[in-house]
């Protein structure tokens, strides 16, 4: 439950870094309140909850996203990608590559770093 509630902590931090698993389990958690969000939506026949959920999640996610391309030592940049066809399957790549080991110029690695 942390992984999720540290992304919300640092949701408009767009420097450091972010593992693999802050990165996947957050996915997770979102995928899942994506889907709750428009079953209610659609249980209630408005599209408001899942804009209201989207404005909310965009910041957090965003920033989670430039920080895991920082962990495979990626500008953030790259994450405009996602606007190119075909692009995201590109991001899927960066995001399941493993974070570099070394300090980079992003910071420490944050597997280390939580380990200490």
């Amino acid at each position: 439950m942390h992984w999720i509630i540290d992304v919300f902590k640092k949701y408009a931090v767009f420097s450091g870094r972010a593992r693999r698993q802050e990165f996947w389990v957050f996915f997770l958690f979102n995928l899942i309140a994506t889907n709750v969000v428009t079953f209610a939506g659609r249980a209630i026949d408005s599209s408001v909850p899942l804009i209201v959920y989207t404005l909310v999640i965009a910041l957090p996610l965003l920033g989670l996203a430039v920080r895991r391309l920082h962990d495979t030592d990626r500008s953030g940049w790259w994450f405009l990608l996602t606007f190119v066809p075909f692009g995201v399957i590109a991001l899927i790549v960066f995001y399941a590559t493993a974070g570099k080991p070394e300090v980079n110029e992003y910071g420490p690695n944050p597997k280390f770093a939580a380990a200490q």
